[in-house]
């Protein structure tokens, strides 16, 4: 499970370091892929794979689903760690998610989401929590006391 956030810094060359504490989880290769709100997923290749599957088993004759599968699996790669524990985005996936210098590498549970800094968390969502909470209900999420 990945939990934190890092602030690191994409260089002129598109590479990244990936926390250590990520990478115990991630190994030494994983995918990158588009992610929604336009951040990117780090995912490892057991989580990709369990993904993939939920992908396949989407109906081809559904137009949502079909944009769905393109979204992820063309806006994905494999990458691979270098020595210095850095990943090398592709400038498509770059541009997508806005990476220019600082970015922020968040857990989220099964995924590493990789953010633009000024892109990061909207604040007002803290003013929102409380009412964001109590719609969790309707997934079967409940905050124990």
């Amino acid at each position: 499970m990945f939990m934190c956030e890092y602030n690191h810094t994409v260089d002129p060359k598109g590479r990244l370091i990936v926390p250590a504490k990520f990478r115990e989880t991630l190994g030494e290769n994983f995918v990158v892929c588009k992610g929604l709100d336009h951040c990117l997923y780090l995912y490892s290749n057991e989580d990709w794979e369990a993904f993939e599957t939920q992908l396949s088993a989407l109906p081809l004759t559904s137009k949502e689903a079909r944009q769905f599968v393109r979204f992820f699996s063309a806006g994905s790669c494999q990458v691979e760690v270098d020595k210095q524990g850095r990943i090398l985005i592709p400038p498509s996936l770059r541009a997508y998610a806005k990476l220019d210098k600082d970015v922020v590498l968040a857990g989220a549970l099964h995924r590493v989401e990789i953010w633009d800094k000024d892109s990061w968390y909207d604040t007002s969502v803290d003013d929102d929590v409380d009412e964001i909470a109590e719609s969790m209900d309707k997934f079967g999420i409940t905050l124990t006391q």
